[in-house]
């Protein structure tokens, strides 16, 4: 096997953790919050911070690590059009994710503090969530284009 296709594979692996958790934790999310059980998304909620720091952040990490090494290996040079528009991308989604898991934190605890207390959640749970869902969509979205990009490699 070859330096080269190591690489790939690990890049692959990478965007596929990447798409594949976050698309898991998003739909685990809202399944949760759907019921409106304080308990179930207070569990469901931490388990999804320990996907994010496990999964997410390691391949967070990697896919730059491996896309250098992979481009420089391949004699792709990082100023191509389709690597920059993949690189904003990435920082896009990364100016999306970061607020994201603040925020499903903030909302394991409150569920935790009402599930506790036997009490409603708050309305800034509600407010919360909102915004979670919403930094979703283009943190997707930029996703599911970073890897249109990786595949097509379109000229610009």
């Amino acid at each position: 096997m070859t330096a080269e296709l190591v690489l790939r594979w690990l890049h692959v692996g990478g965007a596929t953790v990447l798409l594949g958790t976050g698309a898991g934790i998003a739909f685990f999310m809202l399944m949760a919050h759907r019921t409106r059980n304080a308990a179930l998304i207070a569990h469901t909620a931490s388990v999804v911070v320990i996907a994010d720091t496990l999964f997410t952040a390691t391949a967070v990490v990697l896919q730059p690590v491996t896309g250098v090494m992979l481009a420089h290996s391949v004699g792709w040079s990082l100023a191509e059009g389709w690597i920059l528009l993949s690189i904003g991308l990435y920082i896009l989604t990364g100016v999306f994710w970061l607020p994201v898991v603040w925020i499903q934190i903030r909302l394991r605890d409150m569920a935790r503090t009402a599930a506790e207390t036997n009490s409603p959640l708050p309305a800034a749970y509600d407010r919360l969530f909102s915004i979670w869902f919403l930094c979703g969509i283009p943190a997707f979205l930029a996703v599911l284009s970073i890897l249109w990009l990786m595949i097509a490699r379109p000229a610009f």
